[in-house]
């Protein structure tokens, strides 16, 4: 039997969603001043809402709630892929080792959610 997870920190997804997050905030400190209402708040604010619902999801009661931020988290992750792939076409960064660490987050987040859709609850 898999244990339980006591906290949302506990989660593995959790974790690798938050380590892409302090990612996110260390590239895009380089960008360009011009930048930062607009892209860089953008990303910052798609990028942390990730584990934010993660998080908030975690404590949810029921398999449909939870899901429900499970979701949310998904839909910020492909917008998180949009400015990943606007960033690296205006020259700002390379997306490559981003790219993939946030699929890893979108598959690990995809199992996590499948499996507490099948489980007994």
């Amino acid at each position: 039997m898999k244990n339980k997870s006591k906290t949302f920190q506990d989660l593995t997804v959790w974790q690798k969603a938050h380590s892409f997050v302090l990612d996110v905030y260390s590239i895009t400190k380089k960008f360009p001043k011009e930048e930062l209402f607009g892209l860089t708040s953008q990303f910052r604010r798609s990028a942390i809402s990730i584990p934010a619902n993660i998080a908030e999801g975690f404590k949810k009661r029921t398999k449909l709630d939870k899901n429900r931020y499970y979701n949310i988290s998904q839909g910020s992750i492909e917008e998180c892929k949009y400015y990943l792939i606007l960033a690296h076409d205006l020259n700002y960064i390379n997306k490559d080792k981003l790219w993939s660490n946030l699929e890893e987050v979108s598959k690990l987040l995809h199992g996590y959610s499948k499996g507490l859709m099948n489980a007994d609850y």
